[in-house]
């Protein structure tokens, strides 16, 4: 049965994955309906369909709930037992009959956490969990972090040679002039798969400055809401010609120290921009403050693709979750810009990488891992 459970349980996460860039801020979820061995339903989330896996399931059997009687319903996810956009999964499940559910995870929610699964065993339905568990805390780590700490999920992206030294457009140039990228097309695509993942991409000025770049979701697949694009400005130094500020469309947001109702914030609201004062710490905009911002907001997941002050600055900060590090088949002769630069004043002691991964991306190398967890050791 464990086999059995497991297999079914793999394809719940295939299903829930499927909602990626469609469900924030709610949970990934899927779920299938299995009776005499045999899948009578299955579904995922998506925000806007309001139903949850669990009704997508049900729904999709084409059956009456009699009929769906003696199922076991596999799902990623412990079934909300509260009403919010849409009544509680539990009370649903019982009036299907389901016999049994295998699930994961509890749900982090601290409104459902355990309580689902008590009410569905009240109701005497068999509940199992641990299954699968790693998997499914990884998949929904953003929803995790951001239910229960009110701040967003931060992984950091950069892209080195071989010694460590950032690529800035900018100081990357073929001998015609043209931008030599440092990574190849096969690691840039999939950061923009992790920028269709993520609710918010965010940068500093510097990198702004140095490289003009776009900061955009080009990944080609669907999502619900625009990637929010957030830059630090300290001084509000940014130029109103740069891409950024042509391509302003509801999705920028350019955090400062500096007056709101001063003249170079007012032509850059004036061009679409929404601009915001946070508190300094060390001269620049606080690093938690941000996030909190982002947090009230619904912003689930941000991607930090900065220059080495800000990573250094967020790094120092202990802000950041997760880790990804690509690597180019390079070396760099002038060694003036590691992927994080730390203050001298103060040494900066950076915790192991847990879970580390490594993959190959065309001739690229990429490190992972994961500083914080944000169910537990936090």
């Amino acid at each position: 049965m464990l086999n059995q459970d497991t297999q079914y349980l793999k394809r719940v996460l295939e299903l829930a994955r499927k909602g990626i860039g469609l469900v924030s801020p709610n949970p990934m979820v899927g779920a299938v309906l299995v009776k005499d061995n045999k899948i009578i339903g299955e579904g995922f989330h998506q925000y806007q369909w309001r139903d949850h896996a669990e009704i997508v399931a049900l729904k999709s059997t084409g059956q009456t709930a009699a009929n769906a009687a003696g199922a076991t319903l596999y799902v990623n996810l412990e079934p909300c037992c509260i009403t919010g956009r849409t009544g509680p999964c539990t009370e649903a499940l019982v009036r299907a009959k389901i016999s049994r559910v295998v699930a994961p995870m509890a749900d982090p929610n601290p409104a459902v956490a355990g309580r689902g699964f008590a009410q569905l065993r009240a109701a005497g339905v068999a509940v199992e969990t641990g299954a699968c568990e790693a998997e499914a805390k990884r998949l929904n780590e953003a929803f995790a972090c951001w239910i229960k700490y009110r701040r967003p999920l931060v992984t950091l992206k950069s892209a080195m040679t071989l010694n460590g030294q950032l690529a800035h457009n900018r100081s990357h140039r073929s001998a015609n002039g043209e931008r030599a990228w440092i990574t190849s097309e096969e690691s840039r695509a999939e950061v923009h798969r992790m920028r269709h993942a993520s609710d918010a991409l965010l940068t500093g000025i510097g990198t702004v400055l140095a490289d003009d770049p776009l900061l955009t979701d080009r990944s080609g697949l669907l999502r619900r809401r625009k990637l929010l694009r957030v830059i630090l400005d300290s001084r509000l130094r940014i130029p109103l010609k740069c891409k950024v500020i042509k391509t302003a469309d509801d999705d920028l947001l350019v955090v400062t120290t500096q007056p709101v109702t001063g003249s170079r914030a007012r032509a850059l609201q004036k061009a679409g921009v929404e601009v915001i004062n946070v508190r300094t710490r060390g001269g620049r905009p606080d690093f938690k403050r941000v996030l909190d911002e982002l947090g009230r907001r619904d912003i689930l997941s941000v991607l930090l693709e900065a220059g080495s002050e800000l990573n250094g600055a967020a790094l120092s900060a202990g802000l950041v979750d997760r880790m990804l590090l690509f690597y180019a088949p390079q070396l760099a002769g002038n060694a003036q810009a590691p992927f994080a630069r730390f203050s001298r004043r103060k040494p900066v002691t950076l915790p192991t990488l847990q879970n580390l991964t490594v993959q190959r991306f065309g001739p690229d190398v990429a490190v992972g891992g994961t500083l914080r967890d944000v169910y537990g050791n936090h």
